[in-house]
């Protein structure tokens, strides 16, 4: 990790909801933004905020998820999410978080990531395989 790696840091991303981010269990009329979708966009934006401050060979996993998804949001609206490092323990990221659509506050949380290198998690992966294989 560089330096620069460091609590302040923020990044925002805009998405607009679609169909794929959309629950569909209670009909087209009840479609709104899924909150699985809506922890993956936040995920992925904290992950590709990071990556210019992490060294050749790292990226981050997730390893912790708070959200409070407080309102809904409907397919076609833009949403913008906004992600600030808050602290930096080692390998730790911890991020504030916090989701709006046009109208309203849709999310706030906090999310934590795990710098690794790629290498050695792809070993673990292939070790983990081999043994799930028996």
């Amino acid at each position: 990790m560089k330096p620069s790696l460091a609590p302040g840091l923020s990044f925002t991303r805009r998405i607009v909801v679609d169909a794929a981010r959309t629950i569909g269990f209670m009909g087209e009329a009840g479609r709104v933004y899924a909150t699985p979708a809506l922890i993956s966009d936040i995920e992925y934006t904290c992950r590709d905020g990071i990556l210019a401050h992490l060294d050749p060979g790292e990226d981050s996993v997730g390893t912790r998820v708070e959200l409070d998804h407080l309102a809904p949001t409907l397919p076609g609206m833009a949403v913008e999410i906004s992600v600030t490092v808050a602290e930096v323990t080692g390998r730790l990221v911890s991020f504030d978080v916090a989701a709006r659509d046009g109208l309203d506050e849709i999310g706030r949380g906090r999310h934590v990531r795990f710098v690794v290198d790629t290498g050695k998690t792809l070993d673990r992966l292939r070790t983990k395989a081999a043994r799930a294989a028996g």
